[in-house]
């Protein structure tokens, strides 16, 4: 039995699942975006922008909020607000 070679309409697109594939995420912007829209603010205690006193601070944070290193099942504030 000869099965007919599929032919796609757009070279763009090699299979028709190329068109499921979603845009690679900008981390950076989309952190940005939240500080600046919703005062949220996502760092890592490892970012290397961070000086030892900064990094040690979100270490604190952190651990205030959430348990040492997230682990002993602690909540923070309910309802997300912020002031």
């Amino acid at each position: 039995m000869k099965c007919p070679e599929p032919q796609y309409r757009s070279s763009l697109y090699p299979s028709p699942l190329g068109r499921m594939q979603t845009k690679p995420m900008n981390v950076e912007a989309t952190k940005r975006q939240g500080w600046c829209e919703q005062h949220i603010l996502v760092v890592s205690q490892d970012d290397v922008r961070l000086n030892a006193m900064e990094r040690q601070l979100i270490r604190s944070i952190g651990e205030r909020l959430y348990g040492q290193n997230g682990q002993n099942g602690q909540r923070g504030p309910q309802g997300g607000g912020h002031a």
